[in-house]
């Protein structure tokens, strides 16, 4: 006789690909195991979706979300309900236990269709990903940012071939650059990260000249310099740098910045500035992340 959960597990199956676990239950936790057509089948989502055409379900998604959490929280519980699935919000911290991930998401299995999940800890998403009883969408982690980045490709696909584009990368080792590393890796884009040696991130193409990084660069992203702040000082986005960069630069600081810090208060002024616009995407292409995924 099939047990309850076998049918759930079956009834979620699909042909094995790079994201997909060995039950074939579709994740995202890392941009290294999406294939391009995976990436295709996502942006031509989010393209129906900003067109007007939003499939709707019945549902339910669980969002592990801090208290902290603007953006990325306000885009998924919004873009969730729209879609007919009733955010259930809980703190991250709710997965900092010792009962076992399968009897997690075992039990959420009854009632949710996918977890949305941002925790420090990607192994925890990994753990709740190995059953393969629930999609897990990766919302944020201290080793990476995919949907932050897949938002920012999206964007730039609109007006573009992406490979066609240098994008440089100005901010430490961190969550946003190892994310762009993995869209390097993952899908060819063209990536190039600016900063002291010290703080860059060692699988990523790199320069230690700002200026000259800048005046190479069609896209520009800076993160914040936790805990480099000196270090990280001179190689603060002005004005001046964004008006040495080639015409049609975009300047998309990543969220969120400081006006005299990372970014100069001219620079968050200046024409090439593309924040809000390119956030304007991150909604629809959460929503295409969380259809593809529970459609599996």
């Amino acid at each position: 006789m099939t047990s309850w959960r076998e049918h759930r597990l079956s009834s979620r199956r699909h042909e094995a690909g790079a994201v997909r676990d060995n039950r074939g239950v579709r994740h995202l936790l890392s941009l290294t195991e999406l294939t391009g057509d995976d990436l295709r089948e996502i942006f031509a989502r989010a393209a129906r979706i900003e067109a007007g055409t939003l499939a709707r379900r019945d549902g339910a998604a669980a969002l592990f979300f801090p208290s902290s959490s603007l953006r990325t929280r306000a885009s998924f519980e919004r873009g969730a309900a729209e879609m007919g699935l009733q955010p259930i919000v809980f703190p991250p911290e709710a997965l900092d236990t010792v009962e076992d991930a399968v009897d997690i998401v075992g039990y959420l299995s009854a009632w949710v269709e996918l977890l949305v999940v941002r925790h420090a800890d990607l192994h925890v998403l990994r753990e709740l990903a190995a059953p393969g009883i629930l999609p897990v969408v990766n919302a944020m982690t201290n080793a990476n940012h995919p949907c932050e980045v897949l938002s920012d490709l999206f964007a730039l696909s609109r007006e573009t071939d992406v490979r066609s584009l240098r994008v440089l990368v100005v901010g430490p080792d961190g969550n946003i650059a190892r994310a762009w590393e993995e869209a390097h890796r993952a899908f060819g884009i063209d990536v190039v990260q600016a900063c002291p040696e010290e703080v860059r991130t060692p699988a990523l193409p790199w320069k230690e000249d700002l200026s000259d990084a800048v005046q190479e660069a069609d896209v520009i992203i800076t993160d914040g310099p936790g805990e480099h702040t000196a270090a990280m000082a001179p190689y603060r986005i002005t004005a001046d740098l964004l008006d040495s960069a080639p015409d049609g630069v975009r300047f998309a600081p990543c969220p969120p910045f400081v006006r005299g810090r990372e970014v100069s208060v001219a620079a968050a002024n200046h024409p090439a500035f593309v924040g809000y616009e390119f956030k304007r995407h991150l909604k629809s292409v959460q929503q295409a992340i969380m259809g593809w995924a529970i459609e599996g």
